[in-house]
């Protein structure tokens, strides 16, 4: 029996009576705002009823876009990132694209290889959350001028916009927080060096300490080699090790504060009666924990969206009404779990001190968006969840 031939853009233009440019107008949602309301559903409903799909490959070559977007993440079994990708698969949809996710368990190897098949894919751009401050890929997307974006990395010298939290801030509030309960003897376990968001938390936890005229003590420092509870147990474990008596530890994430609770426990102590344990990221689940983790918390859905903002104005070069809107304080769109969006209360950070960028930060009911030096560059306020992981310490 033979097929039926497949159906095309002119059997669609032809059942609406329009020309085949309309109507291709009209299926593109980029483009459709062109056509009137009247034709373009005309366009659509002819479209649904011929059960017409278009020919994304011939789309692709006549525009030199494919409508997707490389998204790599270095480890999408941290609960961190699932809503992350979700703020950026959402925003992308919007405009019509579409989210390529791929793996890289921190690897260097594997995350060349995604990344290679992903160009050989021709994606027409990258949304990085591997970046390391000095990555060979960052510096051939560079060179073949390719649309990135980074989120919760940021990487200097090379001009990428990005979106994080600020993490100075939370880190300087975790601190804050335990210092109010009376502890002085604080460790830190760092996360990677390499990477922003080890090096910006390190830098902030030794001056956040300072800033509370505290010595910080070298022994009381762990460095992890990657964002594990693997390594938040290792880290832990040196630190008890070290006989320096610390009565709390600001982690760099969460996943090495879990680990922290292993190593606390296999001690023979308890937390937060013996040490006082504080994250970073406010994982989703981590108020189940025992006891619940305090933590730094930040919108990850709305990182996601601000992310896949960023990467469509870089790959489009052009801001919609929408977007304009909600940078400057008009509505956005939250998660398809809640999350709340920017527009509910988007401050511009810029130009504010510290001491009113903080207490703009902690207020509830909005998200707080601060904007660095470099153009593109988003910082998202932190809030500190306080929770049953930190106690006064024992007298």
């Amino acid at each position: 029996m033979k097929s039926e031939p497949p159906v095309t853009l002119k059997d669609v233009a032809a059942m609406a009576g329009v020309h085949p440019a309309t109507a291709s107008r009209a299926l593109n949602p980029q483009t459709r705002l062109l056509v009137s309301d009247e034709t373009a559903h005309r366009i659509l409903a002819a479209a649904d009823s011929l059960g017409y799909r278009p020919n994304t490959v011939a789309r692709s070559l006549r525009t030199r876009r494919s409508q997707t977007v490389g998204v790599l993440i270095p480890d999408l079994t941290n609960p961190l990132f699932p809503p992350i990708v979700r703020g950026i698969e959402d925003r992308l949809a919007a405009d019509g694209f579409v989210a390529l996710i791929g793996n890289t368990d921190a690897d260097d190897e594997r995350e060349r290889l995604v990344f290679e098949r992903m160009r050989a894919r021709h994606v027409d751009g990258f949304v990085f959350a591997t970046a390391h401050l000095h990555s060979p890929l960052l510096d051939e997307a560079l060179a073949a001028e390719i649309p990135v974006v980074l989120v919760n990395r940021h990487a200097e010298g090379y001009g990428f916009p990005s979106v994080s939290v600020d993490n100075a801030l939370g880190v300087a509030m975790a601190v804050s927080h335990l210092v109010s309960l009376g502890h002085r003897r604080i460790a830190h376990i760092a996360g990677p060096q390499d990477v922003s968001t080890g090096l910006i938390r390190y830098r902030g936890f030794v001056d956040a300490m300072a800033a509370h005229g505290l010595e910080v003590d070298q022994a009381l420092i762990a460095h992890a080699c990657a964002y594990s509870i693997e390594e938040g147990d290792r880290c832990c474990r040196e630190l008890l090790s070290s006989g320096r008596g610390c009565t709390a530890i600001a982690a760099a994430n969460d996943m090495l504060a879990i680990g922290s609770y292993a190593a606390i426990e296999a001690a023979g102590l308890s937390c937060p009666a013996d040490i006082s344990v504080v994250g970073f990221n406010d994982m989703p689940f981590i108020d189940r924990l025992r006891p619940p983790l305090t933590s730094v918390s930040f919108p990850h859905y709305q990182l996601g969206a601000e992310a896949g903002r960023l990467i469509l104005e870089q790959i489009t070069g052009v801001r919609t009404a929408a977007d304009q809107d909600a940078s400057s304080g008009g509505a956005s769109s939250g998660g398809a779990d809640g999350a709340e969006g920017s527009g509910q209360a988007a401050h511009r950070l810029a130009g504010l001190g510290e001491d009113q960028a903080g207490k703009l930060a902690t207020q509830g009911g909005g998200v707080a968006v601060a904007v660095a030096d470099e153009p593109d560059v988003l910082y998202l306020a932190p809030q500190l969840m306080i929770r049953g992981s930190t106690a006064p310490p024992r007298r």
